[in-house]
């Protein structure tokens, strides 16, 4: 700050400006402080919301029977090749399939006879002022290219993939580079016996409907057959060779022909991966007691305070989660809580320890007792610890009237309050500010001209 006075008096009243500016800043330090900690506590409960919804995902993913199923699939095969490979989803039945392949789907490849082929592919191979070429996929409709008098085997090749109707074009050179024969190859965009091309009319030199075609490749279904074919087996063909409809909730995925050998496919219940889904929601759960643990926590020799200390949102967060894992779900018999199945409360912290073998042997002992514990059941009309939690973190996190919701709300309150009384008190400080420096300016003319009077007064009495 520049000092104030001094030139009649020999005082700078500056610093005393400073201080006195300073005193009347404390409570706006005092308001800063409160709104940083308003601040710090929103974005930890922003944080914990996260983890909240951390844990209903996880909770999510053991909600339904098709979540919480895991199944593990294996194929085996005397082959050679590698027949096929299959997937399972969380439907597929436990069980053991037997597949042969006895043929693979293709898709319609044709090529135009090498007696209409021509030495270049900018060859004009319309002879008459017009030319067409007319064709169809399977029951298709007909998709004609119009060629005027100067039309090419590359316009020709355009205009059928212009068309986009299923039918991809190509120039083949199926001579020598010195002598080349570009012939005209149609290939269909989707395999199975219901896609072969027909050509229906061509004027062009191609002449491909009087002359023919060669095929490349034929338009033909995929063929399995399922069971022992020694017994009652079951012969079954698909455009495709990806047939997702043929064994419910496994896929499978042709990848070659063996007639003579079949593949073995085994479904069975994946236990370590059920396991897995339940531990990820143990550890959620953990997550967020420990981070509201850690924020409640007081230090007696130094005084330190979490966050959350003292605010009872966090107790209700503990409480409302604890409850709805540990509830006792009604209308189930062998397992009815989480205790049995090897969930443990740790004293010390509120959090779970899973007993892994205790788990175990539930699995083993009664897997859809285990399952029934977890899931909402529309059949039973029960709801399971996942749903529960879910409801639970929903009603926390509702935007109306969920607790976190109110409460984050209520220090966005606090914080512009706080910030509309900084700027009010930031604008009376530089105007206390400014009446404190004209008043001490006032004051250092009024001593300078008291010193002024002395000093006359002073020389008067020496003169005389």
């Amino acid at each position: 700050m520049a000092s104030i006075g001094g030139l009649g008096n020999g005082i700078d009243f500056g610093p005393i400006v400073d201080l006195l500016v300073q005193t009347e800043r404390f409570p706006i330090d005092r308001i800063n402080e409160r709104k940083l900690a308003a601040q710090s506590k929103q974005t930890e409960f922003g944080l914990l919301g996260g983890k909240l919804l951390a844990l209903q995902t996880a909770a999510s993913s053991i909600r339904t029977r098709l979540s919480f199923d895991k199944n593990t699939l294996t194929t085996t095969s005397a082959s050679s090749q590698t027949l096929l490979t299959a997937s399972a989803s969380s439907t597929a039945a436990t069980g053991t399939h037997t597949v042969k392949v006895n043929h693979l789907a293709s898709a319609h490849q044709i090529v135009s006879k090498a007696s209409t082929a021509v030495s270049a592919s900018d060859t004009d191979i319309v002879s008459g002022s017009t030319g067409t070429f007319s064709f169809a996929v399977g029951s298709g409709s007909t998709q004609t290219v119009n060629l005027d008098s100067t039309g090419t085997l590359e316009d020709l090749r355009n205009g059928i993939n212009d068309l986009g109707a299923g039918v991809s074009a190509s120039i083949l050179n199926t001579g020598t580079e010195s002598t080349p024969a570009f012939r005209l190859v149609l290939s269909s965009n989707d395999s199975g016996a219901s896609n072969a091309i027909t050509i229906s009319s061509d004027d062009t030199d191609l002449d491909t409907v009087t002359t023919g075609v060669d095929t490349f490749q034929a338009a033909q279904d995929s063929e399995i057959v399922l069971g022992d074919d020694t017994l009652d087996a079951v012969t079954i063909n698909r455009s495709t060779n990806t047939l997702t409809d043929v064994i419910s909730g496994i896929t499978l995925n042709l990848q070659a022909e063996d007639p003579t050998n079949a593949v073995t496919i085994s479904v069975a219940q994946d236990n370590s991966a059920v396991k897995e889904g339940i531990s990820a929601f143990v550890a959620a759960y953990n997550e967020v007691v420990g981070f509201v643990n850690e924020r409640t926590n007081f230090d007696v020799e130094s005084g330190e305070r979490g966050l959350f200390v003292g605010d009872s949102l966090a107790r209700t967060v503990l409480d409302r989660i604890r409850q709805s894992t540990f509830s006792q779900i009604s209308g189930l018999t062998t397992y009815t809580g989480a205790s049995q199945i090897g969930f443990e409360t740790q004293t010390a912290d509120g959090t779970i320890k899973l007993n892994e073998d205790t788990l175990d042997a539930a699995l083993s002992a009664d897997y859809s007792a285990v399952r029934d514990l977890f899931i909402q059941n529309t059949t039973t009309g029960t709801e399971g610890i996942a749903e529960l939690v879910i409801d639970a973190v929903d009603l926390l996190d509702d935007i109306e009237f969920g607790a976190l919701t109110l409460r984050q709300n209520s220090l966005t309150s606090q914080i512009d309050n706080f910030s509309e009384q900084i700027s009010l008190k930031e604008s009376a400080l530089l105007r206390f500010e400014e009446q404190q420096r004209i008043k001490f300016a006032n004051l250092d003319g009024l001593l300078a001209s008291l010193q002024g009077q002395l000093d006359a007064l002073a020389n008067l009495s020496i003169n005389s």
